[in-house]
């Protein structure tokens, strides 16, 4: 199993990394980087509180065990990445319930190297 990291942006000054480990998942980010995967290009995943290497200005990561891509979602689990550093502490309860995070605006935009 093949291990890769992408990044997508919300804003020009806030970028977000996560870690993939699924070599299907990691083709389809390849492919929405390339501009080639046009539906179901956002992110989403299942926050866990801890700062990674790949991801240091964060205090929060995505499990790479929940990753996916959609196309549409429920509003209840959208939000800005600052927001969520913010209210960290809120996040499974009535914020991103069960944790689960799909930013409306995400979109991976390049692939990292760590």
């Amino acid at each position: 199993m093949a291990t890769a990291y992408f990044a997508f942006q919300q804003h020009r000054d806030q970028e977000f990394v996560f870690e993939l480990n699924d070599d299907e998942l990691i083709e389809k980010a390849r492919k929405i980087v390339k501009g080639e995967e046009k539906n179901s290009v956002h992110v989403i995943g299942r926050i866990k509180h801890g700062t990674k290497p790949y991801n240091p200005r964060w205090s929060y990561h995505l499990d790479p065990a929940t990753i996916n891509f959609f196309e549409v979602a429920i509003e209840v689990c959208d939000a800005n990445m600052q927001y969520v550093e913010d209210h960290l502490d809120e996040a499974g309860g009535a914020f991103l319930p069960g944790g689960h995070w799909c930013p409306w605006d995400s979109r991976v935009t390049r692939e990292v190297t760590p």
